[in-house]
């Protein structure tokens, strides 16, 4: 029925060469558009199927995938709360630590300046008792000597009739074994 149409449509108006050929060429190319519409049409339903195919089977793969990643991050997480929370428990430890051994170390200090002092005390009346005995011993030698002879420690000679001090001589051994020490 169009080809009678289009034929009457034909016969009714004059018409040159050079429309027909314009007219069967606009025909000809509304054919090959509607042409490539269905090829095109065709081609994107079949590239609509392909994706779908390939979005089911990317997630039937990356399904157990990001269940693992999740179970991976989670246990990541639950790790790095454990050593933080270990970390604080160490850093409280050795701060602890610290605080005793600087309490520890201040006592000690106080000790040995305790025992400074003690040893100073000591050192004073070991000191003295050994200056007494010294002394003591010098004056038992000078009486000794002056009653066995006669003669004094200094080497000089003593008068007859005149009284020895024992304590001038005690006093000079003293001074001279506290000249020797130092």
């Amino acid at each position: 029925m169009q080809s009678s149409i289009g034929l009457a449509l034909l016969q009714a108006l004059p018409r040159d060469g050079l429309s027909t050929a314009a007219d069967v060429a606009a025909v000809i190319v509304a054919v090959a558009v509607i042409f490539l519409a269905i090829v095109t049409g065709a081609l994107l339903l079949r590239l609509n199927r392909t994706l779908g195919e390939i979005r089911l089977g990317v997630r039937q793969n990356l399904g157990p995938v990001s269940d693992r990643a999740r179970a991976i991050s989670e246990n990541v997480e639950f790790i790095t709360q454990a050593l933080r929370t270990d970390v604080e428990r160490l850093n409280a430890s050795v701060k602890a630590l610290t605080d005793r051994l600087h309490l520890a170390s201040e006592r000690m200090e106080e000790r040995i300046e305790e025992f400074n002092a003690l040893m100073e005390v000591v050192q004073d009346e070991a000191e003295g008792i050994f200056i007494d005995t010294a002394s003591t011993v010098r004056g038992v030698r000078a009486g000794a000597r002056s009653i066995a002879g006669g003669r004094s420690d200094s080497g000089g000679e003593r008068r007859e009739g005149e009284p020895q001090d024992p304590r001038a001589d005690e006093g000079e051994e003293a001074r001279a074994l506290a000249a020797e020490e130092a």
